[in-house]
């Protein structure tokens, strides 16, 4: 039977084997590479590698697939009630409508997206990275930058928000990942090797914090440390400035006196000074959760989302899922995220395996990415970690938000078909 351990096993004998020719690392049946490789005992193998790899994922993409239309009937059920809010006054449909609109539109753009190649994603990456930081800029402008509940977040393009934000998420993961790929060397180096990337992560996260906007910005220097540790930064180095990272979060939050509430509220929600105020959010989300018990309350059927839940379509929309779906609904879309992560981080071993370093710690970024968003909403939602306004990505309502989600499993699933080509014995 073949299994990935078995695909990688052969990749592996196959790239020592044609170490020589790397940039051909596969060859025709006739060539030299299958000619050991069948003197070795391997050519059952290879055969059955070739007829048996499928062209692209289909466990992941079934992965993406479902969340995706989980978070659409979710978005339905959790935000048809708003029709009857005054700050709305929209149809109750109209949620689900734009939603849809959303995802066909992130579908078609992230069709586009994966067609280009990864080499040519890595030339790319200094100008997104550009593009992104001069639309955190814009957002800042008066005029410009569309304010919402105090936060002045999105640039509005007719009937779009866009949240330059979101961009940069994406950016990041093209930006760090090129920036590892050419100090490879200097990786073990202070001032070579992290200085240059700690101060344009500086930059941004002045532009994020002026907005404000904490939770994306833990979010970006998340998946910047994890390239640059998986890239091969010296161990005593990330502690240290991981060490220092920490300290400077701590810093922020102790020098906001809103966001020091929210750390008091966060540590006992239910206390009446808070339950009302910046702890309202919190225990209605528990309160949520706790009606969901084992099977959930059904589908359609969440009081949570009666107005008593904020923002039930977009951050809080895990408590939702709590209460209509139960532990059972929970835990399905923990697994799917797990999956993805897991599978995000097989294909970027697997592409640093084929010797294409920059394809695997895009995958493995993106894998970071997702998982660290998710675990922050997922969190805050259950009372883990304090509330921060962080969208579940694939599932949340929102178009920046399920733009860039695309975009990064395009980019994905474009490193898992290069490999694919490669172990098919084409070339990328």
């Amino acid at each position: 039977m073949l299994t990935w351990e078995r695909v990688v096993s052969l990749t592996g004998l196959l790239v020592r084997r044609g170490a020589e020719r790397r940039d051909r690392p596969w060859t025709s049946a006739s060539g030299g590479t299958l000619s050991a490789l069948s003197a070795a005992g391997t050519r059952g193998g290879i055969a059955a590698l070739r007829a048996g790899l499928p062209r692209f994922d289909i466990g992941l993409v079934c992965a993406i697939v479902v969340l995706v239309m989980l978070g659409t009937v979710m978005v339905y059920s959790s935000s048809i009630a708003l029709a009857d809010s005054p700050r709305y006054r929209v149809a109750p449909d109209s949620f689900l409508l734009r939603h849809v609109l959303f995802v066909a539109a992130s579908a078609a753009i992230a069709g586009v997206l994966a067609r280009i190649p990864m080499d040519r994603w890595q030339r790319l990456a200094p100008l997104a990275f550009l593009a992104a930081a001069v639309l955190l800029v814009i957002v800042l402008a008066p005029g410009v930058g569309h304010v919402k509940l105090g936060a002045r977040r999105w640039i509005v393009l007719g009937p779009l928000n866009l949240q330059p934000s979101e961009i940069m998420k994406v950016a990041c993961v093209l930006y760090t990942a090129d920036f590892t790929v050419r100090k490879q060397d200097l990786m073990h180096s202070f001032k070579r090797g992290f200085l240059p990337m700690g101060a344009v992560m500086a930059v941004v996260g002045v532009l994020l914090l002026l907005q404000p906007d904490l939770g994306s910005f833990g979010v970006i220097v998340a998946i910047s440390m994890g390239i640059l540790f998986l890239g091969g930064v010296n161990g005593r180095l990330f502690a240290g400035i991981s060490a220092a990272l920490a300290a400077g979060f701590m810093m922020v939050i102790w020098l906001s006196p809103w966001r020091r509430q929210r750390i008091f509220a966060y540590l006992n929600p239910f206390d009446p000074q808070y339950a009302l105020g910046r702890g309202y959010q919190l225990t209605q989300s528990l309160i949520a959760f706790g009606r969901g018990e084992w099977f959930g309350v059904g589908l359609g059927a969440s009081v949570g989302k009666l107005h008593y839940l904020p923002e039930a379509h977009t951050d809080f929309i895990f408590a939702v899922i709590g209460e209509e779906l139960g532990l059972v609904g929970v835990l399905t879309v923990v697994v799917l995220y797990y999956w993805i992560v897991k599978r995000a981080f097989e294909i970027g071993r697997q592409a640093v395996a084929l010797d294409r370093t920059f394809g695997g710690l895009v995958a493995q970024g993106v894998g970071i990415w997702l998982g660290v968003q998710s675990f922050i909403n997922m969190g805050v939602a259950t009372g883990l970690l304090p509330t921060k306004g962080l969208t579940l990505p694939l599932m949340s309502y929102g178009g920046s938000a399920m733009l860039s989600s695309f975009a990064a499993c395009a980019l994905l699933l474009r490193v898992d078909y290069e490999n694919r080509v490669l172990m098919r014995g084409g070339r990328r």
